[in-house]
């Protein structure tokens, strides 16, 4: 399940490829998507060829093409030809020199913010309408990180859940029944569950709170107290969100009660976390956040782990939120110089919304499927542990991080000072998170800028 993406496992982007994207499509507009090209009718018949270009490698790339295999077996005067292994950045630039890729598929939300607002993914919209595709499939959260300022750019191509995972020996030789489903609780359960060397260092750890372990970011946390990323402008709504601060302060003093030198140095000495030496497989962590992915993990590298899933705790003043998550994903285009757009639509369409295909990508993945009828296909496989991530994805104050210009830089501006607030270098928090929002609406400006 490893992918070449640890940034989208992260929801971050680093800033040298969000500027790098922004000079790729300077020169490109909205006007450029071609939706006045879009026959009024659905060719009866499809024929010629059309390329696909995804990230996938390996044995993931061939669960895909098994995919592509069902589609030119329903198409058969048509050819896919299929790009593996072509990260964000090769599609961003290929896309922008004017190069023929017809369907792009990427993995990471937070290219559809300068994909749609620069014209670099063409306006699906026409097609949709035109073909009466029921985008009422689609939970509200999954239609929002597919679409900016109007502009439908992009189809959702199964999505990431993250929850808590728990390792069931621990809880049961602790006499502990059942996970938790407050902060304050999650805390409580961690420290009954940690163990100490003679040297005072930590040998076994209930939950890491350390910012930037594994998937222990401002997305993943962020649902715990409903925070809010962005305004309706665009500008940061991070520094006047009531619940940031809130969270914010529960890790620090998390970090804080651990100590956070002890911490660090554990931390670093963790196994690589896609590896069978990931801590939680090995036992050197008894909780932590992860994605459905993990299950895949597991079942390869540690079938022997006896573990629980449930949605990641809610903040103590927002236990209304418990059960809802962050979700993400991967997502698809019609690039804007595409030679075949006709084709491109039916790849497109068939890839996101065809229930056989989107069951048999999440089986052969364990990514979670995108439309509620894949969700409830009674050809997904799906044990206790997956079907956590099935519920959150499906509640409806289950949240993403939302489309921007500048991608995932806003979540980097942010992570960046969380990581320096931690190790107690921030500064006064009220005046620390009002900087965060001034370097967030400043470069947005800057991108704005003629």
């Amino acid at each position: 399940m490893k992918r070449q993406h640890s940034f989208r496992r992260r929801g971050l982007i680093p800033l040298a490829i969000v500027a790098s994207a922004a000079l790729l499509f300077s020169g490109c507009s909205g006007g450029e998507q071609g939706s006045a090209d879009v026959a009024q009718t659905a060719p009866k018949t499809l024929e010629g060829t059309v390329s696909l270009w995804h990230f996938f490698s390996d044995r993931e790339a061939d669960v895909i093409q098994t995919v592509v295999d069902d589609f030119e077996a329903a198409n058969p005067e048509v050819t896919v030809e299929v790009h593996t292994g072509q990260d964000d950045e090769k599609l961003r630039k290929v896309i922008s020199s004017g190069g023929n890729i017809d369907v792009g598929l990427s993995y990471s939300t937070d290219v559809v913010g300068s994909f749609c607002s620069s014209g670099a993914f063409r306006d699906l919209e026409p097609y949709i309408e035109r073909d009466d595709v029921d985008m009422d499939n689609f939970s509200d959260t999954v239609k929002n990180y597919t679409a900016y300022d109007g502009v439908r750019c992009s189809m959702p191509v199964l999505s990431d859940v993250n929850a808590l995972y728990y390792n069931q020996d621990m809880f049961d030789a602790a006499g502990i029944t059942a996970p938790p489903q407050t902060l304050s609780e999650l805390e409580q359960i961690a420290e009954q569950l940690t163990t100490y060397n003679e040297d005072g260092s930590i040998k076994t750890l209930g939950f890491n709170p350390f910012m930037g372990m594994y998937e222990n970011s401002p997305g993943h946390f962020g649902p715990a107290v409903g925070g809010e990323w962005l305004n309706e402008d665009g500008t940061s709504a991070i520094g006047s969100d009531d619940g940031w601060p809130l969270l914010m302060k529960w890790q620090k003093d998390f970090v804080d009660k651990i100590g956070y030198e002890k911490l660090q140095a554990f931390t670093a000495g963790l196994g690589q976390e896609f590896s069978a030496n990931n801590a939680f497989h090995t036992g050197q962590l008894a909780m932590q956040i992860d994605g459905e992915y993990r299950t895949a993990f597991i079942a390869d590298q540690a079938p022997e782990l006896r573990y629980g899933t449930a949605p990641f705790p809610s903040h103590d003043d927002f236990a209304d939120l418990y059960g809802a998550g962050y979700i993400t994903g991967n997502i698809a285009g019609i690039a804007k110089g595409s030679e075949n757009p006709e084709l491109a639509w039916a790849l497109l369409k068939f890839l996101s919304t065809d229930t056989d295909a989107l069951v048999t990508m999440a089986n052969g993945l364990k990514n979670l499927p995108t439309t509620a009828e894949s969700l409830n296909s009674p050809d997904l496989e799906v044990t206790e542990q997956y079907q956590t991530f099935i519920d959150i994805a499906q509640n409806p104050k289950t949240k993403g991080t939302p489309p921007n210009p500048n991608g995932g830089a806003y979540q980097q501006v942010f992570g960046d000072y969380w990581t320096e607030y931690q190790a107690g270098n921030g500064g006064d928090l009220t005046e620390g998170l009002a900087q965060v929002d001034k370097n967030i609406d400043d470069s947005l400006a800057l991108m704005e800028a003629p």
